[in-house]
C-alpha cells in the first residue's frame, strides 16, 4: 500500500487499471499499489483525464464541479471574479467550485441581435473582436439597416453591435446636414436661339431617408437633374434681353419649381441662386457694341440738353440787358476783362473817355 497526502484546495481522482474509482478531498489516504492518483488544484480549471460523461456519474464529483455546456451556435463568456477572462467555443467545460467565483453568459450567435445582458464595454473587449461587428452612425447621420438584403429599420445616431456570423448586414448611411450642390456649365438656348451658360448653386437637406434611399436610386443625382430641367424650362421661355433684364427672377422660380420634386425624393430645398451668366464671345462683343452705342446716345442727349439750356440762358440774359442799361454796362466790363486776360498791352489814342473808346472798338454801333 502507499500513502497519499491531499492538501487543502486540492482534489484527487483515483483510478485502478485505468478505471475511475472515486474522488478524494483534502486529507491523508492509504491506497493499493495498483491504484493511481491524479491531483488537481481547485483554483485551476478542471481538465478531465478521461471522458467527462464517465466522471460525471460520480455524484460526489458532480457536487464539486461547475459544468458549462456550449452548443454549436453559441459562445460562453467566462468571468472570473467579475472580469472577462475567456470566450468559450462550443463544447463542455468543467470548473472547480469554491475558490474562484465563476460566472458565465451564454450567447446565441446564430442571430444578429445581442439580447444577452452584456455591457458595451465588454462588447468592445479584445476577446470579442472576432465575434462582434460594430457600426457607428454619427450625430448628423441616419442609416438604413438591411439584413440579407431585406430592409429592417432606420438607425438613429449611435453605436450598434451585432453578432458576427454568416448573416449579411448592410448599413446605408445618409448625411442629414444642409448640403450645397454646384450646378456648373449649363449651356442653354433662349427663346431667340441665343446660347448662354449658367452657373448656379443650391442648398438642400435629406429629410426622409426611407423615401430617399428605398424609393429612389441616386437621389442626389435626380435632384441635380431636376434643377437642370427647371433651369432649361425657364430660360427657354424668354429671349436673351428678357432674361438679362429679369435675371433676379430666375432663382425664385427655380426654387419653387424644384421643391415639389425634391419632396418626392425625400429631400427639402432651402435656397437656390444664379452665380454667373456667361455669354459666348460673339454675343458678348455684340452686347458691348450695343452698350457703347447706348452710352454714346446718352452722351449726345446730355450734350444737346446742355446746349439748349445754355442757349436759353443767353436768350434770357439778352432780354434782361435790353431792358436794363446797367446790365449792358456790366457786360461791357466783362468783355474788357476777358480781353485783358488774353492781351498784355492795349494802346488807346484819343481824348474821349476810356469806356467810350473801348465801346467804339468792340461794340457795334
Amino acid at each position: 500500500m502507499k500513502r497519499i497526502n491531499i492538501n487543502a484546495y486540492q482534489v484527487a481522482l483515483v483510478f485502478k487499471n485505468g478505471e475511475y474509482k472515486k474522488m478524494l478531498t483534502a486529507g491523508k489516504y492509504w491506497l493499493w499499489a495498483n491504484e493511481q492518483v491524479r491531483i488537481y488544484d481547485k483554483p485551476v480549471s478542471f481538465i478531465a483525464p478521461i471522458e467527462l460523461n464517465i466522471l460525471l456519474q460520480d455524484k460526489a464529483l458532480v457536487e464539486q464541479l461547475i459544468i458549462v455546456a456550449v452548443m454549436d451556435n453559441e459562445i460562453a463568456l467566462q468571468y472570473e471574479n467579475g472580469l472577462l477572462t475567456k470566450v468559450l467555443n462550443p463544447g463542455r467545460y468543467a470548473y472547480w467550485k469554491g475558490i474562484v467565483n465563476y460566472d458565465f453568459v451564454i450567447a446565441d450567435i446564430s442571430k444578429i441581435a445581442i439580447d444577452e445582458a452584456i455591457s458595451k464595454a465588454t462588447l468592445q473587449n479584445r476577446l470579442l473582436v472576432n465575434y462582434v461587428r460594430t457600426y457607428n452612425v454619427d450625430s448628423y447621420e441616419k442609416a438604413l439597416l438591411f439584413v440579407d438584403g431585406k430592409y429592417v429599420q432606420v438607425l438613429q445616431p449611435g453605436v450598434y453591435y451585432w453578432w458576427k456570423n454568416n448573416t449579411v448586414i448592410t448599413v446605408a448611411k445618409a448625411d442629414t446636414r444642409t448640403q450645397q450642390m454646384e450646378i456648373n456649365g449649363q449651356e442653354i438656348l433662349t427663346k431667340d436661339k441665343a446660347t448662354l451658360r449658367l452657373t448656379a448653386q443650391a442648398q438642400y437637406q435629406v429629410t426622409d431617408i426611407e423615401k430617399a434611399a428605398l424609393e429612389n436610386k441616386e437621389y442626389e443625382r435626380q435632384l441635380y437633374v431636376a434643377f437642370q430641367l427647371s433651369i432649361r424650362e425657364y430660360v427657354g421661355a424668354y429671349t436673351l434681353d428678357e432674361l438679362l433684364a429679369n435675371k433676379d427672377a430666375i432663382a425664385p422660380y427655380i426654387l419653387e419649381a424644384t421643391k415639389a420634386k425634391a419632396a418626392v425624393l425625400g429631400m427639402e430645398v432651402y435656397a437656390f441662386g444664379i452665380r454667373d451668366v456667361i455669354l459666348p464671345g460673339d454675343i458678348r462683343e455684340i452686347m458691348n457694341q450695343v452698350l457703347v452705342a447706348e452710352k454714346k446716345a446718352q452722351a449726345n442727349s446730355i450734350t444737346r440738353r446742355e446746349e439748349t439750356a445754355s442757349t436759353r440762358s443767353l436768350l434770357n440774359t439778352a432780354k434782361l440787358m435790353e431792358e436794363n442799361s446797367m446790365l449792358w454796362k456790366l457786360k461791357e466790363m466783362e468783355y474788357v476783362e476777358k480781353i485783358a486776360e488774353k492781351i498784355n498791352n492795349i494802346t488807346v489814342n484819343g481824348n474821349g473817355q476810356l469806356i467810350d473808346q473801348l465801346k467804339q472798338i468792340f461794340v457795334k454801333q
